[in-house]
């Protein structure tokens, strides 16, 4: 199959989740033997025409001084070009800005979308953008050949509003190697299980506030490392009400190594993520085989099932700090990674998008 990808900054990733699928998955199947697309925006640092034999596609992007309309402009240009492509499949990972040029999209491809979380609940948007994302939501939906959920709460959730089926496919995951901790762990000044640690983006519906106002009630003298950009309001807010010297906001940190080091060893990984799918961050968390305690939601318990802990409160999250683990950190850690292996490897995802593809094809015909 010829298979475009777009709605993504571009390959080799160097930006988030969308970008990391679409270069995984584009390697597995050109080794399929596909002929594979990505869209990738003008200011990506690589320049490259191919990126390990996959095809990148160069369309201008005006983000950089349009902004968010910028983003629009920019999907624009990607269906545009699509259309002249004769793909088999056009995979758009995403719909928030590109629903909008849905009557754009090529006629003769198979137009699968993959919907992502509920975008149009997340708080940081006003009730305008919500108002705009639920139109978009169904927009995508109506104009899709194929719907993708990575989450069954996402698939029942499209099923229940819209009465339209869709494949569930989960986001993927690696295990790591494990590296030995106490060069990374001592440039925080922290001991291996000694410290907490959270990592999301810097956004009210992760619940960073829930959890670090729990750690501050529970007054126990672990250190807590908190990774992420703060450089937005709400960021700042949260710098300044927990300005502790337990606490630690050393911003964003992008080395994989260092990362999957700081799960390994955490002595408790929140997870707060309450709006989305399959969050690809969590299961990085599962492939290290943490400690993991997640906020009480569907699509968290779908990832973990059992293997992990649960809050919804801040007093819950103070609870976890003083109360004895109900788990053996060693099986718990090989029950995690034997999940990742059996339900989120790279290889079982990009295979199952294949056969999506497929079923597809002989459905439109």
């Amino acid at each position: 199959m010829k298979i475009g990808i777009l709605g993504t900054r571009g390959i080799p990733n160097r930006y988030g989740g969308f970008e990391q699928f679409a270069e995984i998955v584009s390697q597995a199947w050109l080794a399929e033997g596909h002929d594979v697309y990505v869209y990738c925006g003008h200011r990506h640092e690589f320049q490259g025409t191919e990126f390990n034999g996959v095809h990148r596609i160069v369309i201008n992007d005006p983000e950089h001084w349009m902004g968010t309309a910028g983003q629009f402009f920019y999907d624009l240009g990607c269906i545009l070009d699509a259309r002249s492509r004769n793909f088999d499949v056009l995979l758009q990972l995403g719909y928030t800005s590109s629903s909008v040029w849905a009557p754009l999209l090529p006629k003769k491809s198979l137009i699968v979308t993959n919907m992502d979380g509920l975008e149009w609940k997340r708080s940081k948007y006003s009730p305008a953008v919500q108002k705009f994302l639920s139109w978009a939501e169904g927009r995508a939906v109506w104009s899709s050949d194929v719907l993708v959920s990575d989450s069954p709460g996402i698939r029942n959730y499209l099923l229940e509003k819209y009465k339209k089926d869709s494949v569930f496919i989960a986001y993927g995951a690696d295990i790591p190697e494990q590296v030995k901790p106490e060069t990374i762990l001592n440039q925080f000044g922290i001991q291996p299980f000694g410290y907490n640690l959270l990592i999301a983006r810097f956004e009210p519906e992760n619940n960073l506030e829930m959890v670090l106002e729990g750690i501050e009630k529970a007054n126990y003298p672990r250190p807590t490392i908190v990774v992420g950009n703060a450089s937005n309001g709400f960021g700042q807010y949260l710098k300044k009400r927990f300005n502790h010297p337990s606490i630690q906001f050393p911003g964003a940190i992008y080395n994989k190594e260092c990362i999957d080091c700081l799960r390994s060893y955490a002595g408790f990984y929140y997870h707060g993520h309450s709006v989305g799918g399959t969050n690809p961050s969590l299961l990085e968390a599962m492939a290290t085989g943490a400690l993991i305690s997640a906020h009480e939601n569907q699509f968290n318990r779908a990832a973990l099932s059992e293997l992990a802990l649960y809050f919804s409160s801040a007093d819950e999250v103070a609870s976890q700090q003083t109360s004895k683990i109900p788990f053996d950190r060693e099986e718990l850690a090989r029950k995690l990674k034997d999940r990742i292996v059996s339900e989120f490897s790279w290889e079982k995802i990009s295979q199952e998008y294949l056969h999506c593809f497929s079923e597809g094809k002989k459905a439109a015909r």
